[in-house]
Parts: C-alpha cells; structure tokens; sequence
C-alpha cells in the first residue's frame, strides 16, 4: 500500500475499511472511534495515552487498551500510521497523512520535534544511487537533550 498523504478522512476510511476486509475482520464502532480519533490527534502518541484519550472524549465508548494495541499494528503494517520505536519504552505513533519528515527526539522529556530538510532528503538519495539502491522509504531520528531540559540541567 503506498505511503498515504494529506488524505481526507473520508479517503482515509475507506483504506481502513479496505484492510480489515483484507484481514477478515469487521468495521467496528471502537474501530471507527480509533481511526476518527486518530485523524484528529495532531502529534505522536503513546497507546496508554491514546487509550486515555479516548475516554475522555469518549467516556461511553467500549474500547479496551487490548484493541488500541491490535488497531495500531494492523494499521502500522498497512502504512496508515507510523511509529517511531523507543526501545523498552515502547513505539509512539502518528497518522501517516503528512508529507516525508523526519524527527528530532528529547532524551530526557521524549519531546519529538518534526521537521524537513531538503539538503539532507537530497544527499540519502544520491547515498542510495551511490550504493546502488532504488530508495523507497527512510526514517531519520536524531536524539539529543532539548532546550528546555538543558536549561534545567544548568540550573536556569
């Protein structure tokens, strides 16, 4: 399934639709109220913070933190979300509805930070051609302390 960008959520529901067909299973309210919560969530997320999430907006829904976890992998291995791997601490995620960017992460907060170089998009590609590589996907993770801790750090 190709990478999904700036879909609507009309598109983005039937690809969702379309996969759990393709995984024999059903379209489901919890289902929909994960996929509408996560076209409106902007930033990345843990599955026991999205979970919370969704309580709260939706106290009344029937959604257990068993089915957030199966949702996300199905739509993980679909493409329709990614997650950015943090170790022991687990994966955040993100609908994959933006165009390419890469993430600047906290080591000490976990504040991710997005951003798009152009000069950088340019040189994996001709590191791909240089090796002999068609490159068709790439995730780029640069960790650090952000300004804010650092300031902490040193006391101010």
């Amino acid at each position: 399934m190709p990478f999904l960008e700036n879909i609507e959520y009309d598109h983005l529901l039937e690809e969702f639709k379309s996969v759990l067909r393709k995984n024999s299973l059903k379209f489901t309210k919890q289902r929909e109220t994960i996929l509408k919560t996560l076209y409106n969530f902007p930033g990345h997320f843990l599955p026991e913070e999205f979970y919370n999430l969704i309580k709260k907006n939706e106290p009344n829904s029937n959604i257990g933190i068993a089915t957030i976890y199966r949702t996300l992998n199905l739509l993980e291995e679909s493409e329709i979300v990614t997650a950015l791997s943090f170790g022991k601490n687990g994966k955040k995620y993100e609908l994959a509805n933006k165009p390419h960017h890469d993430h600047i992460i906290c080591k000490n907060c976990g504040l991710i930070l997005e951003f798009e170089d152009k000069s950088i998009e340019k040189r994996q590609k001709e590191i791909a051609q240089q090796n002999g590589f068609e490159l068709t996907n790439h995730i780029m993770q640069l960790y650090g302390i952000c300004p804010k801790c650092k300031r902490k750090k040193i006391g101010i």
